[in-house]
């Protein structure tokens, strides 16, 4: 992985060659392991390599949460590898590859989200029926994306939520409510209905919907930024495991890349079990996570309580 350029205010994430030695000392290698692995040998750790060489060793039904942010199907280069597209039927084929031993790490009670866009959305969702009950797809806005002369800009990407029993899954809807300004407060009999007033504005704290245009994709002046070419918002994962994972739970990400799921969890409070096959993103995440001990600030959200984008600046800190 290069290093770019860098201008004086960026605060993209970037590891001298006497970190990458340290940090590496922390990640577990999959190819060093060939004993079956108990719950304390994996918990809050970052694995290097192959997913498949490694799953078969992992405990099962551990995990209450899986974080899936799989390569889409559209031509990407991670660390110099290239990621070429495939058929439908070939990006089919190569989820159900890995699918089913995956989700033997879930819990019977467990969810599972699953990260695409417009390409492969539809493939998503049939992969997911074959195995676990779909409840929705939540549609979030990413800012970032190329202009199109001939075609409409790509600034959605999905996450499609599915559980393993319909009648029996973990949902803090507390949790993730989103608290929004109130510019016309209505009152019954005098008193705030379904807001409440301080001495900085009037707010109303709102069930979230499956449509999320209040998430900040990570750029060049935010701490959380690194190189992957994919990284996905600390906020984001954060509403995922507020709302998904219990208190104490343990959500795994085979798809670590630069760590965001497990830097979340630890700022959180809850465990994480992160694979990975390149080493340098391992060693982002690892980073990313010793940060996370002095510094537990996700963006957007504060106090407890996700906010309306443009709305925590009403209140004074």
């Amino acid at each position: 992985m290069t290093t770019k350029p860098r201008g004086i205010q960026n605060r993209t994430l970037s590891l001298s060659p006497g970190e990458q030695q340290v940090l590496a000392e922390r990640v577990i290698r999959v190819e060093s392991l060939a004993e079956l692995l108990f719950l304390e040998d994996i918990t809050d750790r970052s694995f290097c390599g192959d997913m498949m060489a490694l799953l078969p060793l992992l405990p099962d039904r551990f995990a209450d949460l899986i974080f899936l942010d799989p390569p889409y199907n559209i031509y990407k280069v991670y660390n110099g590898q290239k990621w070429n597209p495939k058929s439908d039927e070939g990006y089919d084929a190569w989820m159900e590859s890995w699918m089913g031993s995956l989700l033997q790490k879930l819990k019977p009670s467990g969810t599972v989200y699953l990260c695409g866009d417009w390409k492969n959305t539809a493939i998503l969702q049939r992969v997911l029926s074959r195995h676990l009950s779909v409840l929705n797809r939540i549609t979030w806005q990413r800012e970032k994306g190329r202009g199109a002369a001939r075609n409409w800009k790509n600034g959605m990407e999905d996450i499609w939520f599915a559980v393993a029993n319909p009648s029996d899954y973990y949902f803090n809807v507390d949790a993730v409510k989103v608290r929004r300004l109130v510019k016309a407060p209505y009152r019954r009999n005098g008193k705030p209905k379904d807001w409440h007033a301080t001495e900085d504005g009037n707010f109303r704290d709102t069930c979230p919907s499956n449509f999320w245009d209040d998430i900040t994709v990570p750029f060049w002046s935010m701490p959380e930024n690194t190189d992957h070419p994919t990284q996905k918002p600390e906020k984001l994962l954060a509403k995922l495991l507020l709302a998904s994972c219990p208190p104490g739970g343990t959500v795994l990400d085979p798809f670590m890349g630069s760590g965001t799921t497990s830097v979340t969890a630890k700022k959180l409070g809850f465990h994480w079990v992160g694979i990975e096959r390149e080493m340098p993103y391992c060693l982002l995440a690892e980073k990313r996570l010793q940060m996370a001990d002095d510094n537990k600030d996700i963006q957007g959200f504060s106090d407890g309580v996700f906010w309306e984008r443009n709305t925590l600046k009403f209140q004074n800190k």
